[in-house]
């Protein structure tokens, strides 16, 4: 099996990239892995939506493809995280069998712009290699995957001209940022070492400008906190008017493409787009279309308090360098995924992002009738998927709240005089509106906030649970309304809908009207005080839902006419008080969260309970230890009490025994025994003879009354 799969790559090329399973190198081998030997060499137009279709093939088999690259690497971590798409992958190998792997290939690419200590690993790889120069059985190629930090201190090329760009042909006047000494290093030796024998060994230097794409490296700091939505701004590190150069690293893998297809005679390169983006501005357009759409410019110190943020990102994100791929531009032919750059291309770049990150909205519906406990389970919902929670009352009042902010006249420079106005008159049509409706607003009004409010970015982000609205077919309608050409099929007649807005998930809570009466009139005072749930309010609500549910136009069928058919949940335990069943039935359907998980700060929080419990299991642990080993303590000095009490009663009654069962022993002794025995020691005191026993021996004997 083993010589069937190596014979299967005789006619491709195998492709070595250290450190498989990081960003850079795992998008460059998995773009690799999908391209065809040869095909950058071809003309590429009109061919844009199969190159789209093979850079979406990420799930395919490795070697899948006929004539495909076939990537082999080494692993950063102890393999448990496979890449997927690599033929052969390595942990932890020795220099000398990663050599001998590296002998077995026909590329190697080395990537060293995320971790450093692989500078010295791409040094001696390159050197190793190049002593090898007479065994090789075919020609090699060697490309270094370097950063543009070598490049962060170089002079301008026209001091009078800042803003000319560098371009590779500047290469020799390069200078690096002081932390980036070890880089360029390598990136000279790697040149060095190709320009011995270019017919056996061609090498490559690669200036990749900072990448982003595919769900973010270096950027992610500001994507995550513009998705998550905590803060009113997303930081900006000092001015923010340092130009920093880019590319997408699906873009950079192109690069690495033509690099080895065409084996160009420039040795090195610059990769990066077209754009010449300031840190502020790039910043910016990722608030605008992920968050809160505001940034703050904080002291650039303020960077090293982020977890998120290392030493080198700082370096690089803090670097001014204006950068131009000319030869790339001129001899590659690369299907650019982003060559304006970030900016130009945010929306799909945001796209890629939540789906590589699977930060996908979950967008849920529950309906019912009143006091079923709707607001209960979407409470409980929401703490457990991190979503938000849309009550018609809370979005109105947050909704006055705002346009009222928003109309007051000192905010007029930050919001301008035509937002002012528009939210001044919106906000004079509510109030006349609930004026007129005894302080009911119509539902043109209630469907547009609650529109605006599905609309806004933390709700497109997270997703939300809507909380018992819409009520009516009607206003299911204004709310969710969408263009006729956002219809999916209009040969089936579904109604146009917003994609944007529209729940995933519908459930309908049930129960019958004794059930529901029976629990408000079990509900404590202190609970019903101030809400609709007071017997008269309670029984108007009831009925008024039973009346626009029975109609053939009701919130579910507009729904089921969506072919998003609700799920229907019977309510008929009133034991269940914090509806557990009905979570874990809506959490199966459901599925997993679709979201970072918990916070750094939630996971210390975490750890800090978790300690705190610990202890306190452990000190009721040696409490009840404690205790149990005092009542053992107790019962043995009872024990030991009780035995020497019966030991005592033991002694006594032998001794008794004893007393008893010698009483004939003493009366024989004293009739037959001693008063021979006596009358004998009083003869021997008296004789005082030399040998006394001898003399009472035969005293006895001559005195025996028997003998007599």
């Amino acid at each position: 099996m083993a010589d069937e799969q190596r014979d299967s790559v005789i006619h491709s090329k195998v492709v070595f990239i250290n450190y498989i399973d990081t960003f850079t190198s795992k998008h460059v081998g998995q773009y690799l892995s999908n391209c065809v030997v040869g095909a950058s060499q071809e003309d590429i137009e009109g061919e844009e939506e199969e190159g789209e279709e093979e850079n979406m093939a990420q799930d395919e088999m490795p070697g899948s493809k006929a004539g495909t690259f076939k990537i082999v690497g080494t692993l950063s971590g102890n393999g448990e995280k496979k890449s997927g798409f690599a033929l052969e992958e390595y942990v932890q190998l020795g220099r000398e069998e990663l050599l001998q792997r590296l002998l077995e290939c026909d590329v190697i690419v080395y990537n060293i712009t995320e971790h450093p200590e692989q500078v010295d690993e791409a040094s001696w790889a390159v050197s190793a290699l190049h002593s090898e120069l007479e065994n090789f059985s075919s020609p090699k190629t060697f490309i270094l995957i370097s950063t543009m930090m070598t490049w962060a201190l170089s002079k301008p090329v026209d001091p009078d001209d800042p803003e000319i760009p560098f371009t590779e042909e500047d290469y020799r006047k390069r200078r690096p940022h002081p932390n980036f000494n070890d880089h360029i290093s390598a990136e000279k030796l790697v040149i060095k070492m190709g320009k011995t024998k270019k017919s056996k060994l061609s090498t490559y230097v690669v200036a990749s400008g900072l990448q982003y794409g595919m769900g973010e490296q270096i950027f992610h700091f500001f994507f995550k906190a513009s998705w998550l939505g905590e803060t009113p701004a997303i930081p900006v590190f000092g001015p923010g008017t340092n130009v920093i150069p880019t590319i997408h690293v699906i873009d950079l893998a192109g690069v690495i493409q033509n690099i080895i297809d065409h084996k160009p005679k420039t040795h090195y390169l610059v990769a990066v787009d077209d754009s010449k983006s300031t840190f502020e501005d790039i910043v910016k357009t990722i608030s605008v279309a992920l968050g809160p759409g505001k940034i703050q410019q904080v002291p650039k110190e303020d960077a090293f308090l982020k977890r998120d943020l290392t030493q080198g990102d700082i370096d690089a994100l803090m670097v001014n360098l204006r950068l131009e791929a000319v030869f790339v531009k001129e001899n590659f032919n690369i299907r650019w995924v982003a060559e304006a750059g970030l900016i130009e291309n945010i929306e799909h770049v945001v796209k890629e992002y939540k789906q590589t990150r699977g930060l996908l909205p979950i967008k849920i519906c529950i309906l019912g009738p009143p006091a079923v406990g709707k607001s209960t389970v979407a409470e409980k919902i929401c703490k457990h998927y991190k979503l938000h929670h849309i009550k018609i009352n809370d979005v109105i009042t947050e909704a006055v709240a705002t346009l009222e902010k928003q109309s007051r006249t000192e905010e007029r420079e930050s919001e301008g005089e035509e937002s002012m106005e528009g939210a001044q008159e919106l906000l004079e049509a509510m109030k006349d509106n609930m004026d007129q409706n005894g302080g009911r607003l119509d539902d043109q009004y209630i469907t547009r906030l609650m529109r605006d409010k599905l609309k806004s970015k933390p709700c497109q982000n997270q997703g939300f649970v809507l909380d018992g609205f819409p009520k009516t077919y009607e206003q299911a309608k204004l709310l969710f309304y969408g263009d006729e050409d956002e219809a999916e099929d209009v040969k089936t007649k579904v109604p146009p809908f917003d994609k944007k807005v529209i729940p995933e998930y519908v459930f309908s809570l049930d129960a019958s009207d004794d059930f529901l009466k029976t629990r408000v009139l079990n509900l404590p005072e202190s609970v019903v005080a101030g809400t609709h749930n007071s017997q008269e309010q309670f029984l108007r609500r009831l009925t008024s839902f039973r009346e626009v549910n029975v109609e053939d136009e009701t919130v579910l069928n507009y729904f089921d006419e969506l072919e998003i058919h609700p799920v229907h949940i019977d309510i008929s335990s009133s034991d269940d008080t914090e509806c557990t069943a009905v979570i874990d039935n809506m959490l199966k359907i459901v599925g997993k969260p679709q979201n970072y998980g918990p916070t750094t700060e939630e996971m210390e929080e975490l750890d800090r309970q978790g300690a705190e419990e610990r202890l306190k299991r452990e000190a009721a642990d040696r409490v009840d230890r404690e205790r149990k080993e005092a009542e053992e303590a107790s019962e043995r000095m009872a024990r030991w009490e009780e035995w020497n009490k019966r030991l005592e009663e033991v002694k006594r009654q032998e001794h008794e025994l004893l007393e008893a069962q010698s009483v004939p022993l003493r009366n024989y002794l004293m009739k037959n025994v001693m008063p021979t025995l006596t009358q004998g020691l009083i003869e021997c005191c008296k004789a005082k003879p030399e040998d006394p026993v001898d003399f009472l021996a035969e005293y006895l004997f001559k005195n025996n009354p028997q003998v007599e």
